[in-house]
């Protein structure tokens, strides 16, 4: 078997390839790693066959439906799965075949309803209801303390005391462990009476994870990320550096309109002089009025160079074909200590100061 463990900040991923068949399958695959899980595949000369999760993530952003639909392959996930983008759910017992390596399916609810763990061979892939030296927590969007119990001391631990175990996530240092080292030393599956578990699940009080209202919405219901939202955008547009539009702004440039796409009061307190004041959220209903020249080289501005990329494609799509966005946004043109005005959006005019 080849295989291939590849971690992002405590979270997991695992590679696992048949030299034979050349195929190979990709466990809790993660965004921040596509470019890494191409490079994988290509040196490996491998053919995705399948990308699974375990369960939903809440913790970070699942790669399995851009894979599906980048490579054509399954997105495969627990029959419970709420993702309408999994179109190979899996039931307990259930299992795939990838070149010669059998994988199948063990529904542990638990951490998740729809949580499930991935026996192959001589090792199992647990996902978030089993870690080294852990278990998944049970606080979040359907998890169960009592479902978890059943789900660690009747099903999972009664595994094979040689099994390997790959979790989904490493909090521990430790990437790998055993089922029966894991009974031993585990301090989560001491409390082996089934009242003692799930109270001490229950008095956790662990913090919520980063990005979790953000994680769910995509994970579940199968949205972009805000990041994906920008990456696309900022494929769509071209930038404009500080520096030069420092420099058109000098040479008074009459076919340059800068738009500040803040919010008014944000623009009233400090913006680009002659700068325009058309707030992001207002972008597709004041536009035909506002900017009634759709010829003319609009660049538009926001507070960190997010919302300007993205109100640059927007008017890109609305047939302003020389928008672009400031690299950078106000805060770097005021970290420069490049001039600003105060006060209320009008159009500029007048002798810029020499000192810009």
């Amino acid at each position: 078997m080849i295989f291939h463990q590849i971690g992002n900040g405590g979270c997991q991923s695992y590679l696992l390839g048949c030299a034979d068949k050349c195929t190979a399958v990709l466990i809790d695959p993660s965004l921040v790693h596509i470019d890494r899980y191409r490079g994988l595949l290509a040196r490996e000369g491998l053919r995705l066959r399948y990308a699974i999760d375990t369960h939903t993530h809440a913790d970070h952003f699942s790669a399995v439906r851009q894979l599906k639909e980048e490579f054509g392959i399954p997105a495969v996930m627990h029959s419970a799965s709420p993702a309408p983008y999994a179109d190979l759910r899996l039931d307990e017992g259930d299992m795939l075949i990838v070149g010669d390596i059998r994988i199948q399916a063990m529904h542990t609810p638990g951490h998740t309803s729809d949580s499930m763990c991935l026996l192959a061979g001589d090792r199992v892939f647990t996902g978030d209801t089993l870690h080294v030296g852990g278990t998944g927590r049970t606080d979040l969007p359907t998890g169960d303390p009592d479902a978890l119990y059943d789900s660690l001391f009747n099903r999972l631990l009664t595994l094979d005391p040689d099994i390997m175990v790959f979790p989904g996530h490493d909090y521990s240092g430790r990437k790998s462990s055993t089922i029966g080292r894991e009974i031993a030393e585990n301090p989560r599956l001491q409390a082996r009476e089934r009242s003692a578990f799930v109270e001490m699940m229950n008095r956790l009080n662990l913090s919520a994870p980063d990005h979790m209202t953000e994680a769910l919405r995509t994970n579940m219901a199968g949205g972009k990320t805000v990041d994906q939202l920008l990456g696309e955008a900022a494929g769509k547009v071209p930038f404009m550096s500080l520096a030069e539009l420092r420099t058109r702004l000098l040479e008074r440039a009459n076919d340059l309109i800068v738009l500040d796409v803040r919010e008014r009061a944000s623009y009233d307190a400090a913006h680009i002089p002659g700068a325009q004041n058309l707030p992001r959220g207002q972008l597709e209903l004041r536009v035909n009025h506002d900017l009634p020249d759709p010829t003319l080289r609009i660049v538009t501005v926001c507070e960190y160079g997010n919302v300007s990329t993205l109100a640059a494609a927007t008017l890109r799509e609305l047939g302003f074909r020389r928008a672009a966005a400031l690299d950078g946004g106000m805060k770097a043109w005021r970290d420069l200590d490049y001039p600003v005005e105060e006060g209320g959006s009008q159009p500029w005019v007048g002798e810029l100061s020499p000192e810009i």
